[in-house]
């Protein structure tokens, strides 16, 4: 083999391209490791007898968990590079210019839904309610002589002054104006229901509720429709199962439950569910704090056992939190490929052994007793099946709405034709580096950062070519993990994503 000629004279290295250098042998050498471990599980597996489907799932999993319990991966290294966005905040004036027109443009949106809403409930005019056809008594027990040509109320045409001023079921005004309004989203990992705008009001006067949808189409084109028609309603899971919505149970991070089959107008890929999730995720505190002070809710066992179940899945998810240092990307974004794979039928349901065996499989330790627990809280209909996002959720927490509203507004950003998924290729084109601090230091370049986040976002989505919402929200749920202040992450989403 001939020796490599080194020409003479060349001028010494600059210090970064040393660095570059040594991480392209690092990453070169992860990386023809990895090639030779699953070449090496291909013969394997190849030579084996058939197996399973369930078991071709558990193999490939444990292929890629084995060894790597307690040391980092390439990918969890190049996950945490989103972080450093975190260090660079992003620009004070911007940002102030950004929140302040987002406000205006959010309270002109509650304004147009509220006017609206007013609308709809004042608008069926007094004259016309079935109530006016109704013969009062006194009408009723007046005597019609057999010659006379006046018909009963109930016949003949109703002159102006035989009508009611008002009718029982009259709303005014006024008795609407006892409201609290607030903002929600439905808990979907479908993108084009998760991103849905709505905007909700519950009236105290008859504890009824309603809830809209605001749309834009373009930049000046809007509509707003009924989602949830005005009506009283109930909870219909957890521990207040078949109690009214009451006052008390409005507030930010609060579930709605509504049955898909009580509204046929919603569309048929939310009625594919049984159960309606809406999620709380800003509330008008001033009304709220007013309407409070005027009502009188007694408190119920029900508090205090609402109180423990959280205490109870707080305690799993501290355990679990510590276990998912630095890999909380890839081990959340492969428990949601896994799950999604075990899921045959497509309705989200799994069973008890389904996530027994999943946590073994990622090495994620939980006492019998807690998963026990936990099981009998989340399986409360008893049916024996658990909806994997609920328990996701459930045992390792999510973040606050603040962020989830950022993860939306990316998402949002990048899937303008609202189908749900956005192509690798638009994602690569909207995403930019330049701001990133190792860019900006000359320790690496804009490319490197962008290729270590397209290879960690796509590394478990079903698609190769795409990435869905819940994949979307999964990997930033992992990175979500790790930061302690709000406003840091919102850098990290804010700053590649110019939003």
């Amino acid at each position: 083999m001939e020796e490599d000629i080194i020409p003479e004279n060349l001028p010494a290295s600059a210090g970064k391209y040393k660095l570059k250098c040594q991480q392209y042998k690092t990453e070169m050498k992860e990386g023809y490791k990895w090639y030779s471990q699953r070449n090496a599980e291909k013969t394997k597996s190849n030579i084996t007898h058939e197996q399973s489907p369930r078991n071709k799932i558990d193999d490939m999993y444990v292929q890629r968990e084995e060894e790597i319990t307690d040391d980092l991966t390439t990918l969890d290294r190049k996950a945490l590079l989103q972080q450093g966005y975190a260090d660079n905040p992003y620009n004070t004036l911007q940002n102030t210019r950004k929140s302040d027109s987002e406000i205006v443009a959010a309270e002109k949106k509650k304004q147009t839904v509220a006017e609206q809403v007013m609308i709809d409930q004042l608008s069926r005019a007094v004259i016309s309610d079935p109530e006016q056809n109704v013969t009062t008594e006194k009408q009723g027990s007046a005597p019609i002589l057999p010659e006379s040509n006046i018909a009963p109320l109930r016949v003949r045409k109703r002159t102006l002054h035989e009508t009611k001023i008002r009718t029982q079921s009259t709303l005014t005004e006024n008795m609407l104006s006892h409201k609290v309004q607030f903002d929600s989203r439905i808990i979907s990992r479908n993108g084009r229901d998760a991103c849905r705008e709505l905007i909700g009001f519950f009236f105290t006067h008859d504890q009824s509720l309603t809830i809209y949808e605001y749309r834009q189409f373009g930049k000046n084109r809007t509509n707003v429709l009924p989602f949830i028609q005005k009506n009283i309603y109930s909870h219909q899971r957890g521990r207040r199962k078949g109690k009214q919505y009451q006052l008390g149970d409005f507030y930010i991070g609060a579930n709605l439950t509504f049955l898909s089959s009580d509204h046929p107008r919603l569309s048929e890929n939310i009625k594919e569910n049984t159960l309606l999730i809406l999620r709380i995720t800003n509330i008008d505190q001033i009304a709220l704090d007013s309407l409070r002070t005027d009502s009188v809710e007694h408190e119920d066992d029900i508090n205090s056992q609402e109180a423990n179940d959280r205490l109870a899945f707080k305690a799993i998810q501290d355990k679990l939190k510590e276990q998912l240092h630095k890999r909380g990307v890839r081990i959340l974004t492969g428990l949601a490929k896994y799950f999604q794979q075990l899921d045959k039928e497509g309705n989200g349901l799994l069973d008890k052994a389904d996530f027994e065996h999943a946590l073994k499989l990622f090495h994620l330790e939980v006492s019998e007793k807690d998963f026990e627990s936990s099981w009998l809280i989340l399986n409360d209909n008893g049916n024996g099946k658990v909806d994997y996002g609920e328990f996701k959720r459930a045992i390792f927490g999510e973040m606050n709405e603040y962020r989830k509203s950022f993860v939306r507004k990316a998402f949002m950003k990048l899937d303008f034709n609202k189908t749900g998924s956005v192509p690798i290729i638009d994602i690569r084109k909207c995403y930019c580096a330049k701001k990133h601090p190792q860019v900006i230091s000359g320790h690496t370049t804009e490319e490197e950062i962008k290729s270590s986040f397209l290879e960690t976002l796509k590394g478990d989505c079903s698609k190769s070519d795409g990435v869905s919402y819940g994949e979307f929200e999964d990997y930033y749920e992992g990175l979500s993990i790790e930061i302690v202040e709000d406003e840091d992450f919102v850098n990290i989403l804010r700053t590649p994503w110019g939003i």
